[in-house]
């Protein structure tokens, strides 16, 4: 097999489905830690122009604080290129593909709504939530663990954005469809039944685009604004009345253009969701595969903190993230044009053995741990607090109510070379029958 048979393994969503490649990323941080990777064509989705891919710790984190080099801006920040350039410049939109100062404007309204005192808020109603979901299955024995926690991300992004309860579905199904897109199972998503809805969610409901593709034959990008059709119709008409002191009340009076709102809907609608519903099953997963880590963790409480950051090393919920080289630059030695997209890949990083000791270890214990899954820079995750604060709320519900939890079955990974999910995790566990 070629050297470049096994680094396109790094990019092929299939590769992912059945693990992270972290023996490849390895052998990869050690003798190849920046080296370009092919896109070729997969499904109906057509081959990119390659990409440099960045390995090492200490390189992930110079190129993601290094955004007059490597620019959220020029290319967006997916692997995948837009379809066209008025594609383009509706992603530039979103404070995720924004450089500074402009990233500075619109990250200030976000910041606004998540500050760590706001989060704090949010503790007791998050505790609440992630109890109510694991009380809710705690006398049957056994369920599928994905299916129990997806609910708190979205509830909790519900509450943060003013959406009715009922219309929750709504924000997994975008998730799904805007995320999910490389996996069969999640790329048409459609759970939300309209006898559920409000009459806002029924309105966009029935905007929902079906699955196509354009004339040259390409599948329509489920990033792009005609395949968001229903989520934008929904997010005007929530902004219409917005519940008092919600984001949406922020972002209507932050002065946003159009796209500005639009996208910013986007980003905590799905980015928002997203990570807490990909940590939280592999957060759980870690745990069951580290059964003295999770004994010791069952006997001392005061360690969730720290098993928080470690699950988060250990799993981290997305695989990479792209910049675009703004100028010719030099990285581990190789030579990267201006206009040359650059992918950082965060597990590998995580596990570089420049950074952390003994890095394939799951240690509970683990301080400091610089991991680098909420980014790091300009960019770093504005809602790390709320992730956070999700994952110590589930990990807490598991261990008052689910005595014995253990495997019940092989689990089952999102098909997607961007994010680190499960679809299903099968457990079980002692109950008082």
């Amino acid at each position: 097999m070629t050297v470049e048979q096994v680094t396109t393994d790094v990019f092929l969503p299939g590769t992912y489905a059945r693990g992270v490649p972290y023996a490849l990323f390895r052998e990869l941080r050690e003798n190849s830690p920046v080296c370009r990777i092919a896109e070729p064509a997969v499904g109906p989705w057509p081959p990119g122009p390659g990409f440099w891919a960045v390995f090492r710790h200490a390189d992930v984190k110079h190129v993601l604080r290094s955004p007059q080099t490597f620019s959220s801006h020029l290319g967006a920040t997916q692997l995948r290129d837009p379809d066209t350039e008025a594609d383009l410049r509706f992603v530039r939109t979103t404070m995720l593909n924004q450089d500074p100062p402009g990233h500075g404007r619109l990250r200030r309204i976000v910041a606004s709504a998540l500050t760590p005192r706001a989060v704090r808020e949010l503790e007791a109603v998050i505790e609440a939530r992630a109890r109510s979901l694991v009380d809710r299955v705690a006398d049957r024995g056994e369920a599928d663990f994905v299916e129990v926690s997806a609910e708190l991300p979205v509830q909790t992004l519900a509450h943060v954005l003013g959406v009715p309860r009922q219309d929750g579905a709504l924000i997994h199904d975008w998730a799904n469809r805007i995320v999910g897109y490389q996996d069969a199972d999640y790329a048409a998503s459609d759970t939300a039944a309209p006898e559920r809805l409000t009459p806002m969610g029924r309105a966009a409901l029935a905007l929902r685009p079906a699955p196509r593709t354009r004339p040259d034959g390409r599948p329509v990008n489920p990033r792009s604004r005609e395949a968001l059709a229903d989520m934008f119709h929904y997010a005007h008409a929530l902004a219409d009345e917005p519940a008092p002191g919600s984001v949406m009340a922020l972002m209507r009076e932050g002065g946003l253009s159009r796209d500005e709102f639009e996208m910013m809907f986007f980003l905590f609608a799905v980015a928002g969701s997203e990570a807490p519903r990909n940590a939280i099953p592999g957060a759980l997963l870690t745990l069951l595969d580290h059964p003295d880590q999770f004994a010791l963790l069952r006997g001392r409480r005061e360690l969730i903190p720290s098993a928080v950051e470690e699950m988060l090393r250990y799993w981290p919920p997305v695989v990479h993230f792209r910049r675009t080289a703004a100028r010719d630059t030099e990285l581990g030695g190789r030579l990267i044009r201006r206009g040359e997209k650059v992918a950082v890949f965060h597990p590998s990083a995580n596990r570089d053995e420049r950074a952390f000791p003994d890095p394939d270890r799951f240690d509970v214990t683990r301080t400091p741990n610089d991991h680098v899954s909420f980014g790091y820079g300009p960019h770093f995750c504005p809602g790390a607090h709320l992730a956070r604060a999700q994952l110590r709320a589930v990990l807490g519900a598991v261990l008052d109510r689910l005595p014995g939890l253990e495997r019940a079955g092989e689990p089952v990974r999102l098909t997607s070379n961007f994010q680190n999910g499960l679809k299903h995790l099968p457990v079980r566990w002692r109950t008082g029958r």
